[in-house]
């Protein structure tokens, strides 16, 4: 464990394992169903249900966005858990990929067509726009 006694310890973990893991971490910032928030040490237990957001880890003056496709965060004692389906790093995202998923997506929200499933449609414009903004903002168009 850490010897910082600001710090925290925060672990992102999907089914196919650790995505993120830290004991020296400062503040988390994530957002809820109902909002966003942070998480600093000595925060009260909580539990929250994730949207598609990234997830904000700050570390000294470095801070890192981690893509978090939903889930959930749990608080307890100085540690910060995150379980979700799917999480990915700047590092892992296919920025081309996730460019191409952003314009078909924009395409099936603009077509007149009925059979269009516009709520699958707008989520996976959500997770597009998300890795893109993760990979690097100036990448979103």
């Amino acid at each position: 464990m850490s010897t910082n006694l600001s710090a925290m310890r925060v672990e992102i973990i999907t089914p196919d394992g650790t995505v993120f893991s830290d004991d020296n971490v400062d503040m988390v910032v994530a957002r809820a169903l109902d909002g966003e928030f942070g998480i600093m040490r000595n925060h009260a237990p909580l539990v929250a249900a994730l949207k598609i957001w990234p997830v904000r880890i700050k570390k000294g003056d470095e801070e890192i966005s981690i893509a978090v496709f939903g889930g959930f965060l749990e608080v307890r004692d100085n540690e910060v858990h995150i379980i979700s389906g799917q999480a990915e790093t700047p590092e892992s995202i296919d920025v081309e990929r996730a460019q191409q998923a952003r314009e078909r997506a924009l395409a099936r929200l603009e077509s007149d067509d009925a059979e269009i499933d516009r709520v699958r449609a707008e989520l996976a414009l959500q997770r597009a726009l998300m890795r893109l903004r993760v990979a690097g903002g100036s990448q979103v168009k």
